[in-house]
């Protein structure tokens, strides 16, 4: 994948592979998001880590997310329960925060290319 800027965090929990992350407790820890309403900064790389370890998190280019859903390619992504990609399908007035928009249609499980534009879309 094409990865244009990486940085490593401390895992706040433990975070699954390819799996969207979040702002933690503290400056320099991620957490694996949980929500669509999570501040989403970017993608954890393609290892699994334990909480406490330290976790690449790529923020900018095309990376791999395991999506949690059917997705169309072009949709605009956000967050599970289980921090895999969904599509942003906010309800009236509520705001949802994206991480990016799918490159190829998706469906459960699937580990996807996705290029990163975190963001806010309004339903």
């Amino acid at each position: 994948m094409n990865r244009m800027l990486t940085k490593t965090y401390v895992a706040g929990a433990a975070i699954a592979a390819h799996r969207i992350v979040a702002f933690g407790a503290s400056d320099d820890e991620v957490v694996q998001a949980s929500a669509a309403t999570d501040a989403l900064i970017g993608v954890a790389a393609e290892l699994p880590v334990p909480a406490e370890a330290r976790v690449d998190v790529h923020h900018v280019g095309i990376v791999e997310i395991e999506f949690g859903g059917n997705v169309a390619r072009g949709a605009l992504v956000t967050a599970n329960a289980n921090g895999q990609a969904v599509a942003a399908a906010p309800a009236a007035g509520a705001n949802a925060a994206v991480i990016g928009r799918a490159l190829v249609s998706a469906v459960n499980g699937d580990i996807a290319p996705v290029l990163l534009a975190p963001g806010q879309v309004q339903g």
